[in-house]
């Protein structure tokens, strides 16, 4: 997550019952209107009949996907990525993984579209990263992130940003540490990524991410809690790899919180320390 992200960071939904004595179940859905998040109306009763059919229309739906998709290594494309614009797959398509690293910062991303998409989220992960809250580690990153010319015009203004003063806010200390006991939490995780265009030796790749952020431990007045935000990077190819020449972010799109409770700081310190961040991402 960027600066910006670091300070100041979201019944019963349906009951089933027997009708009479007819072996029918009844779905109640939550009633229409403003309490609906999804502007849903109440729905009329089905009949077995008509679930069995509609049942039937969606295993075939699924065959017929999954039919179509089979099968990929006869495509000729040998994994590249697809054309621009579209959604990306996560899953694996043929194109190996980067082998070299810069430090802790996956290199040598294929000079391709899904070359550039690895590299926006593995860029987006390092600069959401605890790393960021300390001078020598920032200096690292964005000298590895950024093409010379970026990282030259942003160290200076980020070592202002990143104050004394507004580390002292997240309860860190003036080195970037939090207070013993506690676990400081900034981790940037991708959900997705996309192609707004490519040339070759440029591209603008856009990721969504859900973030975490915060301090955990019994003194901390500032819990960990999730966003959801856009990473937008403009890329260039120097020296034989990507580098981020601009970047930009924007709130969202977030889905519907969820109905978990919320973890205790002990488990949330657990899962952070059990849990390792990713070194690869797509």
């Amino acid at each position: 997550m960027s600066l910006g992200d670091e300070h100041g960071y979201g019944g019963d939904t349906g009951r089933t019952g027997r009708v009479g004595g007819s072996g029918q179940t009844r779905t109640r859905l939550p009633e229409g209107g403003g309490n609906d998040v999804y502007g849903g109306a109440r729905r009329p009763v089905r009949t077995s009949r008509s679930l069995v059919t509609v049942v039937g229309v969606v295993v075939l739906l699924i065959a017929a996907i999954a039919f179509a998709n089979r099968g990929g290594g006869d495509s000729g494309s040998g994994g590249e990525a697809k054309g621009s614009g579209g959604a990306e797959p996560t899953a694996a398509t043929g194109v190996k993984p980067v082998a070299g690293k810069n430090g802790l910062i996956p290199s040598g991303f294929a000079q391709d579209e899904q070359g550039a998409q690895s590299a926006a989220s593995n860029y987006a992960v390092a600069l959401g990263s605890d790393g960021m809250f300390k001078k020598d580690r920032r200096h690292e990153i964005v000298d590895t992130v950024y093409t010379s010319e970026a990282a030259q015009k942003l160290k200076g203004p980020q070592d202002k940003a990143y104050s004394a003063g507004f580390l002292q806010k997240l309860g860190l200390d003036a080195d970037g540490n939090p207070p013993s006991g506690s676990t400081f939490v900034s981790r940037t995780i991708p959900v997705g990524t996309k192609v707004e265009s490519y040339s070759g030796s440029t591209a603008k790749i856009s990721v969504w991410y859900t973030g975490l952020i915060g301090m955990s431990g019994e003194e901390s007045t500032d819990p960990v809690s999730s966003t959801w935000k856009t990473w937008t990077f403009d890329l260039e190819w120097v020296d034989n790899d990507w580098r981020v020449a601009s970047d930009s972010q924007q709130d969202g799109p977030a889905p519907v919180p969820g109905d978990v409770a919320a973890a205790t700081s002990d488990e949330i310190s657990k899962a952070v320390a059990e849990h390792g961040g990713f070194t690869y991402a797509r």
